[in-house]
């Protein structure tokens, strides 16, 4: 059978890849602590569970229509305006099976074959995945830990060029856990009011799990807010990962396609889980803001082990759930068999010499980190930075 050439383009997500590997570890016996996937190990607040159930009970078991059901784009309507003071009607927005769904929508609707994409580096994997499938040349940018991986204005200005079509960056951001401020974005945007051809895509799934203060969306100057496109959902806030809803806010014309376009593939999400989303969204934040102060206890004892560890430097994420320490200096060290000289081999001796999991940063654009998620228990991250600190001790 012959494949499409599309497939080509790009390559299986490393945090994937990982979680495989870990597994097939574990099922010969091996002791496996994995921080490769991203997802809260928090269940889902039983008043949503709750509202699940209900809505089964009670007969919600046809198709929804293909943007949403118009009370959970309501309740995205009063979310928008409660939490971030912005103004999308319930018309400017659209719910998808889960914001990578969204995201794959916005660049599908925005993207021809040829336009450049501008990526600030580290990113999340799938970014550049769905650019290539669109056929746009992905650009990114490079930003480092020195600079708590933030891009600047005078870097911006300086990638964008008459073929930009669309910038794409997350706050929090996932991998590296760093929040822009309202100043930092406010300078970003004085440099796209003079390129009003580029959209932007402000990926927020990590809103509510802010460790520095209220959330800032790049949505809120009113300057360029007909060119962003908000991208959110369930999964990060309300530990819904598997209940697959995700939602976009931006320009009608934009939702229209965006629509068009769902139509063709999913139709629309899941009718149990938007019932359970309406609940989720309008009802008390309690259990997310418990879930909130167990991730920044983890932050704070990952980040104070890793910068304890000679050799890592790690920075203090802002946000999300994640650690992503350079690891550079250890780069042409060696112990027995092993020789690491680069973030991929690093990653796998710490998976078959320390057994932990975790994801090679080239995956994210950055080859001198690695990511940890530090969505576990305590006992197993306690667990985890011990056996990093061993395995990374053992090489000289």
């Amino acid at each position: 059978m012959q494949l499409a050439q599309r497939l080509n383009s790009f390559a299986e997500p490393q945090t994937i890849k990982m979680a495989k590997l870990g597994r097939e570890l574990r099922a010969k016996g091996a002791n496996i602590v994995d921080l490769s996937l991203g997802e809260p190990d928090f269940q889902t607040p039983k008043h949503i569970r709750d509202a699940a159930i209900a809505a089964v009970n009670e007969g919600y078991n046809k198709y929804t229509p293909v943007a949403g059901t118009p009370e959970l784009l309501e309740a995205i309507s009063i979310k928008l305006k409660r939490d971030n003071n912005l103004d999308y009607a319930p018309n400017e927005i659209i719910v998808s099976t889960g914001a990578k769904q969204s995201l794959a929508n916005a660049v599908l609707c925005l993207v021809d074959p040829g336009d450049e994409v501008l990526i600030p580096t580290p990113f999340w994997v799938t970014y550049g995945a769905q650019v290539q499938l669109a056929g746009g040349v992905v650009k990114l940018l490079d930003c480092f830990i020195d600079t708590d991986f933030k891009l600047t204005p005078a870097q911006l200005e300086a990638a964008i060029t008459p073929k930009t079509k669309l910038f794409m960056f997350s706050s929090p951001c996932n991998p590296t856990g760093s929040v822009y401020t309202r100043d930092e974005l406010a300078a970003l945007v004085e440099v796209f009011k003079r390129h009003p051809q580029v959209n932007i895509i402000s990926d927020e799934i990590y809103e509510y799990i802010n460790f520095i203060g209220g959330h800032e969306s790049i949505a809120q100057f009113t300057d360029i807010r007909d060119r962003v496109i908000v991208i959110n959902g369930m999964s990060k806030g309300f530990a819904m990962t598997g209940w697959r809803i995700g939602y976009m806010a931006g320009p009608r014309e934009l939702v229209q396609a965006c629509d068009k376009l769902q139509a063709q593939f999913t139709s629309g999400a899941n009718i149990i889980a938007q019932r359970a989303s309406i609940v989720a969204l309008l009802s008390d934040l309690g259990p997310t803001h418990e879930m909130v102060a167990a991730y920044r206890q983890r932050r704070d004892y990952v980040t104070g082990a890793l910068q304890q560890m000679p050799g890592v430097k790690a920075n203090t994420p802002g946000g999300a759930f994640y650690a992503f320490p350079h690891i550079r200096p250890f780069f042409g060290k060696r112990f027995e068999n092993y020789v690491i000289t680069n973030d991929e081999e690093m990653s796998m001796y710490l998976l078959n010499e320390g057994h932990v999991s975790t994801v090679c940063g080239s995956a994210f654009g950055n080859p001198n980190c690695i990511r940890l998620s530090t969505a576990t228990s305590m006992d197993n991250l306690r667990e985890a930075m011990d056996r990093i600190g061993n395995a990374l001790g053992k090489l000289s």
